[in-house]
């Protein structure tokens, strides 16, 4: 039985995963759930990047996972172009694989290494860059950024726990452990 978000919980609506709107990774009904607001040149998303992989691992299917778009351009000057590269690779049906790629490069997000990246994954590389040259996902990047900032993000990476915001440590046990508290826990959607 699902229970409705706790009160206490006022922009919930803007920290849960969305169906049809958010890229998503297990089932939208699972126990759990967790949001991550990231930008792509973040060093610290970078370090939770493999944490986020492994807590998958061990939760399976009880965790539905959301990953929303959240470059701060001002210190990371490439982050809103990988954000909208992950975005084009999305349209090409491989979000996720573009979105890994991208952590696992985040010293080399030039718009030429982008294009490099999305014919990696066997993409149409000309048609991702040039997408990103000319702004076609920025509003769904600005989108994102937006539902950020109401949900009270002020920084990267940002987790939200079936619609609650987490602020304790950002390492696998302190993560993980704070996720699994929550697994009583349904969220209305």
């Amino acid at each position: 039985m699902k229970t409705a978000i706790p009160s206490n919980i006022p922009n919930s609506k803007f920290t849960l995963p969305a169906p049809g709107r958010d890229h998503i990774q297990g089932p939208i009904d699972a126990p759990m759930a967790l949001v991550e607001y990231g930008d792509y040149e973040c060093p610290f998303c970078g370090e939770a990047h493999p944490i986020i992989r492994a807590i998958q691992e061990r939760l399976g299917d009880s965790l539905c996972f959301a990953f929303r778009n959240f470059p701060l351009a001002n210190m990371h000057p490439h982050a809103p172009h990988a954000a909208e590269a992950a975005e084009a690779a999305g349209t090409q049906g491989r979000f996720w694989e573009m979105h890994d790629k991208l952590f696992e490069n985040q010293d080399a997000l030039e718009d030429a290494n982008l294009a490099e990246y999305a014919a990696a994954l066997g993409l149409d590389a000309r048609r991702v860059l040039a997408e990103v040259l000319d702004g076609t996902h920025g509003p769904r990047v600005r989108e994102d950024f937006k539902s950020g900032v109401r949900g009270g993000v002020n920084g990267t990476p940002s987790f939200f726990i079936n619609g609650a915001r987490y602020d304790g440590g950002h390492g696998l046990d302190p993560l993980l452990a704070a996720i699994t508290q929550q697994s009583g826990a349904r969220f209305a959607h």
